[in-house]
């Protein structure tokens, strides 16, 4: 199982496959082929557990087991009940099917996950004489089926706990972004550890703390576990291995300059307590400020932030005087720098008077966002007229 090569399919936020691509290429992945939502890849069975463990980016990472064309609910089912699931699990382990679909012609996804549920179970009273059960909230094995117009593909999450969710337990704020979300955008922001960072409405301190893990090297997947040590072959001995292999490439001191604020003490205290949490209190610099208040802390660097925005805070007559004051510090304080702000609020660049030279459409969850990038360049990239009026009577131009 191990040396034979397989299909995998890493999901991610829309908007960030390219990033993805880029980290699957480093961690050695072969024959990548990106489609919206995510990356499909080739590697060994245990080459998973690599992805698994390394990828910051990656939502998921499912083993394809088949590809086939289908006309109705029937072929799925033949093509599901063909597949030697009891290689993978045991009668004894619990399923769950969970099924997605893009243009798919069949009235219900919900007949075709029973189906598919049916088809595995059948398939073990053929072979072994008894049926796994069903559980819908903790499964030891979940089975996904994606739909297309013609194909049908089954896979096996080998993630099980979306990878998001790192191996430790953060102190969640009222909006924060998911983890490998701030990765992507510090991806797309090219940020390495040689450059200053600066997130000044840091919340509960994501896109710091993702910012100090890459800069020590630590895996984001050390210290949680994962569907696929619940499969038959999966080899324990080997998983310690990666596990301990990684832990040696750790940076125990790395030279790293990160500054984050906010004007909240609560949110703040926050932060603190995940960067304690964490053992990244000395690499991180927190303070308490409004932005509007702040210097920059170094003569160069990159600003990094998601702002609030009406959908999470606020309303748009008090962003409409928030924003144009935000660019003011950003032209008088931030020369020298690039400013990439994530957010929803189409209007930004309107409203702080920058012109973005850059744009990236993405995804927080089923919110469509934006990244901005602005390079602060003295007297370069300022809107050539101002924006007059209510918030109400902005015309949207910028996409």
């Amino acid at each position: 199982m191990s040396a034979q090569h397989h299909t995998f399919f890493a999901s991610c936020p829309t908007g960030l496959e390219s990033a993805l691509v880029d980290e699957l290429e480093h961690l050695g992945a072969s024959a990548i082929e990106v489609t919206q939502g995510g990356v499909e890849f080739q590697g060994s069975f245990t080459f998973g557990y690599h992805i698994n463990l390394e990828s910051r980016i990656a939502s998921r990472v499912l083993l394809q087991l088949a590809k086939r064309e289908y006309v109705n609910e029937q072929d799925i089912y033949h093509i599901v009940l063909h597949l030697p699931w009891w290689e993978w699990f045991t009668v004894q382990q619990t399923i769950k099917v969970k099924v997605q679909a893009k243009r798919c012609p069949l009235p219900s996804l919900d007949f075709v996950t029973l189906r598919i549920k049916d088809a595995v179970c059948d398939a073990f009273m053929k072979r072994k004489k008894a049926r796994p059960h069903v559980d819908t909230r903790t499964p030891d094995i979940q089975i996904v089926g994606f739909l297309d117009e013609r194909t049908v593909t089954v896979y096996l999450d080998t993630s099980g706990e979306p990878l998001f969710k790192r191996g430790w337990s953060q102190i969640r704020t009222e909006a924060p972004i998911r983890e490998n979300l701030a990765a992507g955008l510090l991806a797309l922001a090219g940020w390495t550890e040689a450059q200053v960072l600066l997130d000044p409405m840091c919340g509960g301190g994501t896109i710091l703390i993702e910012a100090a893990q890459m800069a020590k090297r630590v895996a984001p997947g050390l210290g949680r576990r994962f569907a696929f040590q619940k499969f038959r072959g999966f080899d324990a001995k080997l998983w310690e291995k990666i596990c301990f292999a990684s832990v040696a490439k750790q940076h125990a001191a790395p030279s790293v300059s990160l500054f984050g604020s906010d004007r909240n003490a609560k949110v703040l205290q926050i932060a603190e307590k995940n960067c304690q949490t964490m053992g990244l209190s000395e690499l991180v610099t927190l303070r308490q400020s409004d932005v509007l208040m702040l210097d920059a802390p170094r003569g160069e660097g990159i600003l990094l932030t998601n702002p609030p925005y009406g959908v999470r805070l606020g309303e748009y007559a008090e962003l409409a005087t928030f924003y144009p004051k935000f660019g003011d510090v950003l032209k008088k304080k931030f020369f020298g720098w690039r400013a990439y702000i994530f957010t929803a609020d189409r209007r930004v660049p309107k409203m702080i008077r920058l012109l973005p030279t850059r744009k990236v459409p993405l995804f927080n969850g089923d919110l469509e966002c934006r990244l901005y990038e602005f390079k602060l360049v003295q007297g370069g990239h300022r809107k050539s007229r101002r924006v007059g009026g209510s918030i109400n009577r902005i015309e949207e131009s910028v996409n």
